[in-house]
């Protein structure tokens, strides 16, 4: 915002109060009520103004609060933002960044704590990113603000009390590019958000076990980084991959099947996937921990591929 003029923030109480999670907060006091503005509860009617704006040569950052909210704004999003440039034949850009919060953990009910990454992953024109640290979420919130296509910024609200390094400089982490933050040898289990954190810690309780895992970082769930994934399984031959998102129709069922699909006879057991069971997220704290996939899951799980 202090580099390019022509980004500007919209959403519900983003502006004085300085967002729900305080995720703007002191920006309506830095760059003023023009450029941070406070909306009505109107998601459609907002991310509309935000796709006309970009069209229009500015660069909007359009908050949603809670992911669920962005079902309000689907046709704008998914008819409209995705598939403008499509239909006018690259004649114009859409270079709007929508951010929103996703996930369970917080016992924010069923209406509070859906995760939709899988969602707008089926649709073409959007790029959909989700980062696991502090330091990512720098590099590819700048990355997504300066892309000339929509990007679907994803950020779980457990995260935000997630602490790491971040530099004052300026920097760009390129979309569409996985990370291994664990090295490992013996099984590869990928992963993303909020889950990512599960996945190391699961992790470090396997190696207590004599099991070395390798843990991979989407970042960015489309495009999807297939190499990454691809390069870590032809060494360990065997794959987990865990999500906060339903596992019927998921992510995870997305990956095991390229994986089969490309390299079909790399695996020594058949690859697995964890996501949420099939049924809405729960209120109560010891119901959601049974939907949502936890870290003795991914240990367990991870633990039986060893057996196999």
């Amino acid at each position: 915002m202090q580099n390019d003029s022509r980004v500007f923030l919209m959403g519900e109480d983003i502006g004085h109060h300085g967002g729900i999670f305080t995720v703007t907060k002191g920006l309506w006091q830095e760059f003023g009520a023009d450029r941070v503005r406070d909306t009505p509860i109107s998601e459609a009617g907002f991310v509309g103004l935000g796709i006309g704006a970009a069209m229009a040569g500015m660069r909007p950052v359009v908050e949603l609060l809670f992911m669920d909210f962005a079902l309000v704004a689907a046709d704008q999003i998914v008819n409209q933002a995705a598939k403008l440039r499509y239909m006018a034949g690259g004649t114009v850009s859409l270079p709007i960044t929508i951010r929103a919060q996703q996930g369970g953990g917080r016992g924010n009910g069923a209406q509070h704590s859906q995760s939709f990454e899988s969602w707008f992953a089926q649709v073409p024109g959007l790029i959909v990113v989700a980062p696991a640290t502090p330091y990512d979420a720098k590099g590819l919130l700048t990355s997504a603000m300066r892309a000339n296509n929509p990007v679907i910024f994803i950020e779980h609200k457990l995260l935000y009390f997630t602490r790491g390094d971040v530099p004052e400089d300026a920097y760009t982490i390129p979309i569409g590019q996985a990370e291994i933050k664990r090295a490992g040898s013996d099984i590869t289990i990928v992963s993303y958000s909020r889950q990512l954190l599960f996945a190391l810690q699961a992790a470090e309780e396997l190696a207590q076990n004599g099991i070395n895992a390798e843990v991979i970082d989407l970042r960015t769930i489309e495009p999807l980084d297939m190499e990454t994934i691809l390069e870590s399984v032809r060494r360990t031959k065997r794959l987990l991959v865990v999500h906060e998102s339903h596992a019927n129709c998921g992510l995870g069922a997305e990956i095991v099947a390229r994986v089969y699909e490309t390299a079909p006879n790399i695996l020594q057991t058949p690859a697995r996937r964890l996501g949420a069971k099939h049924v809405p997220i729960p209120v109560a704290e010891n119901l959601e921990n049974a939907v949502l996939p936890q870290v003795s899951d991914i240990v367990a799980t991870a633990t039986a591929l060893m057996k196999n």
